[in-house]
Order: structure tokens, then C-alpha cells, then sequence
């Protein structure tokens, strides 16, 4: 099997012969070449897709058998065919791939630490570091790898022998036998890796560091590099630029626009209690203490307070069992609460007979009933 993705990895056309083709369980077919242009999913960057003929390559992999295109349709074996990759999702691994690289060699050369995970996804790229990093950290890192893309400076593919590699100081993620593959950014990163990369730092563009978090005793990153981050970039200035037209403040205020929106509603909020609450003290003076079962229906409560204005009845001893309802005819919010009574068994009897789904605890159930207020009086007479 020739690789070209290796030999020639701007190729994005190319001719081949089928040397095999048979169906997966899937409904799909396996399908390898003599030679192909389509790197296998491996490394934590994915595979790529395309088209063999009138084919499509959706996914491809690297088996003990060789490297298997998993396509949409059988192809003839023994036939030429032409392969066609979808280049701007392979360039676009390639930027981010070679991106990452240069991100881990200078947080190595700082640092010391290593990344032992790294997966390219769709939305972002992370790296996995075995020690702790802040965000200042990483904003210093980030701009000294732009400086390095900005270079220019140039991307290297060597195969050393084995006397060369003992003594090459390179990363790697875990322990290699055979033909090592050693991709070298000259003054920031020697590492061995099967991927594809740009063949010089510019063609990244820029690299940004999206993400930060804590992650099994060191750091999870995301990050972007390329056409992605102009992507992402282009998407979040449009959201600040719609939160900016909402708060009718300047796209460099919104934050504390939003953080003084957050305080005025959790004023709002306590004054909205704290009158909730006076209104449910002065309701249930309207009820005597009593011995039987009640049952309230009240208009507009929202879950909180259906638990509220339940748990103040039955507290009250207006009732040895309190059921409150709120909602509108054949659908009903509830919470029954009791001091006395199990309300998870009458939460059960009641969800049977009334088409209710809910739970609680001994003391306060809550869920809902789909049905009508005139069965929800019917059945809880019934039932207590």
C-alpha cells in the first residue's frame, strides 16, 4: 500500500487500483487500494472522506489487513478508480494537528509537561496535559506560538535510524517499535507522529486557545487553529454582537451589562418571595385547622411554589393531608405534602388513577396529573 497522504500530502486527486471490495455487516463495503490519498483515522485525528468514483468514502481505517476505505457502494475489484478527498476538512486537520504540535512543544519547553491525550473533534481540538496550567499561562504560550506561525518557520519529516532516534530528544505518547515518523518544528517541537501537517507554520494562520479545565490531576485545552478558529470567531462576535443590541450596550460592555441584568433579577427574585409568601401566609389564614383531607387549586404556581404553598398548609394543620393543583384543564401540576401520611404511597395510588407521573418523599410529593379538576376532586375523595 502506498501512502501518498505521507509521500504527498497535498494531493487531492488521485488514481488507484481496487484490490479488494466486500460488504461490512453494516450495509456498507470495505474497500482497499494499492495506493491511496485518504489518511486512516489514528493519532487522535480523524479519517478523511471523500469519494472513490461514484463512492462515498465515509469513514477510513487502518486494519492487520491494510488500510480499509469504508464506502457507500461496492467498486469492482480490479478496476482503476479515482480518489477525490474532501480537502478542506483534510487541510483543516492538518492545520490544527500541526497547531497542536506547536502548542505541546512550547508548553513542554516551559513547562516540562507532557500531553498524554489529544483528540481532534468536530467542534474543538483538546490536548491533555499532565500538570496544572492557569490562563495567563496559556495566553503567554499562545502568543509565542503565533509569533512561531507567523515565521513561518518550516515543518520536517525525517526517518531516523534506530542509533539517530536513541539519541534524538522527541516527544511521545507512548512506546515505539519499527520505523519511527519524526515531525519537527526547528526551535519548538520534535515529536513522533503518524499525521499529516502543513508543510510550514504560516499555513495554520493562528492558533487559539479556547478552553481551560481542570482534567485528571492536570489540564484539558481546547483549542482552534486556522479556518476553524475564524469559524468560531465569526460565530461568538455575532452573539455578542446580538447580546450587545438586547442590552443596547457596546459590544466591550456586555459583560458588565449582563452581570448588572443578573443582579437586578436576583433583587427581583427576593422581592418576588418574599411577596409570594405574604400572599400564601395571608391564603392560608383563610383555611381553619382541620383534621381532613384538602384540596386547593390555585391559578398560576410555579413548581417552587406549589411546594411552598403546600408545605405551609400542611405545617399549618390546615389539613391532615394537603394536595395543591395548578395549571389548566387535562394537565394539573401537584404536590401533596402531610405530616402524618406517607405521601410517596398516595402519590402512586393517585399517578395510577389519574394519569400522573411524579415522586417525592414521605413528607411532600409533586408531579402531574393529566386529567380534569372535576376527576382530580373525584378520585382524592375516594381515595382518602
Amino acid at each position: 500500500m502506498e501512502k501518498l497522504y505521507y509521500e504527498r500530502p497535498y494531493v487531492k486527486k488521485f488514481e488507484a487500483e481496487v484490490v479488494e471490495c466486500r460488504p461490512d455487516k453494516d450495509g456498507k463495503y470495505l474497500v482497499r487500494l494499492n495506493r491511496t490519498a485518504f489518511y486512516p483515522e489514528g493519532g487522535g485525528q480523524p479519517a478523511d472522506t471523500g469519494t472513490l468514483g461514484e463512492a462515498l468514502v465515509c469513514d477510513v481505517r487502518e486494519r492487520p489487513e491494510g488500510i480499509v476505505h469504508i464506502t457507500d457502494r461496492p467498486i469492482p475489484e480490479k478496476t482503476l478508480v479515482t480518489g477525490i478527498l474532501d480537502w478542506e476538512r483534510r487541510f483543516s486537520h492538518m492545520q490544527n494537528h500541526s497547531g497542536e504540535h506547536l502548542l505541546s512543544g512550547v508548553v513542554h519547553k516551559h513547562y516540562g509537561y507532557d500531553n498524554i491525550g489529544f483528540h481532534m473533534g468536530k467542534d474543538e481540538v483538546t490536548v491533555d496535559f499532565n500538570g496544572t496550567l492557569t490562563m495567563e499561562q496559556l495566553e503567554e504560550v499562545e502568543a509565542e506560538v503565533n509569533e512561531l506561525i507567523w515565521q513561518n518557520i518550516p515543518v520536517l519529516e525525517t526517518y531516523p535510524s534506530k542509533e539517530e532516534l536513541d539519541a534524538l530528544d522527541y516527544r511521545s505518547k507512548k512506546e515505539l517499535s519499527g520505523q519511527v515518523r519524526i515531525i519537527e518544528f526547528p526551535g519548538a517541537d520534535v515529536c513522533a507522529c503518524c499525521g499529516t501537517h502543513v508543510m510550514t507554520a504560516g499555513e495554520i494562520g493562528i492558533l487559539k486557545v479556547t478552553g481551560l479545565a481542570r482534567y485528571k490531576g492536570g489540564v484539558r485545552v481546547s483549542l482552534l487553529c486556522g479556518r476553524e478558529a475564524l469559524l468560531d470567531y465569526r460565530r461568538k462576535l455575532k452573539t455578542v454582537q446580538n447580546i450587545s443590541v438586547l442590552l443596547s450596550a457596546k459590544p466591550d460592555s456586555v459583560s458588565d451589562a449582563v452581570s448588572k441584568l443578573k443582579e437586578d433579577g436576583i433583587r427581583k427574585d427576593g422581592d418576588l418571595n418574599r411577596l409570594t409568601r405574604e400572599l400564601f401566609v395571608r391564603k392560608a389564614a383563610e383555611y381553619p385547622e382541620s383534621d381532613a383531607p384538602l384540596l386547593v387549586l390555585e391559578e398560576n404556581l410555579m413548581p417552587v411554589q406549589l411546594r411552598q404553598f403546600c408545605t405551609m398548609l400542611y405545617e399549618e394543620k390546615k389539613g391532615s393531608i394537603v394536595l395543591v393543583c395548578s395549571g389548566e384543564e387535562g394537565l394539573y401540576q401537584y404536590a401533596a405534602g402531610s405530616s402524618t401520611a406517607d405521601m410517596r404511597a398516595l402519590s402512586r395510588q393517585l399517578n395510577e388513577r389519574l394519569n400522573g407521573r411524579g415522586g417525592g418523599n414521605t413528607l411532600l410529593a409533586q408531579g402531574t396529573f393529566q386529567t380534569s379538576f372535576q376527576e382530580i376532586q373525584k378520585v382524592f375523595k375516594e381515595e382518602l
